[in-house]
């Protein structure tokens, strides 16, 4: 359940990743792995990565005749257990914030200075 400040709307938690970032897993079951942010959930300060906590559900058949199966899907994990990946380098590094010839503030990671938004 999302935290709520004084009985109003959830309060949204600004987040260093956005979708479609690469990052990798820091702590956990799955540490070390590197994979691609699919959903964010800020209300929750959660993040869906592929191939990263797959967790597997039983589906019990609904019509006759049709067999159950076993459906497997990633779960999310919070969104501080990730950490921002260059593929270039191969190396994982923290967030900063900058501005770009255009005067737009960007992220860069701090570790290789790459520039991640366009």
């Amino acid at each position: 359940m999302a935290a709520r400040k004084n009985g109003n709307a959830p309060i949204r938690h600004k987040m260093h990743v956005k979708t479609g970032d690469t990052v990798q897993v820091i702590s956990g079951s799955d540490k070390g792995k590197v994979g691609e942010v699919l959903k964010t959930y800020p209300k929750l300060s959660k993040v869906i990565v592929k191939g990263v906590n797959i967790k597997t559900k039983h589906v019990k058949p609904t019509q006759e005749g049709e067999s159950g199966r076993i459906v497997t899907s990633e779960a999310p994990i919070h969104s501080s257990n990730v950490m921002l990946y260059s593929t270039k380098q191969n190396v994982a590094s923290r967030v900063c914030y900058t501005f770009n010839e255009q005067g737009r503030k960007v992220r860069m990671l701090k570790k290789t200075g790459e520039i991640l938004d366009k």
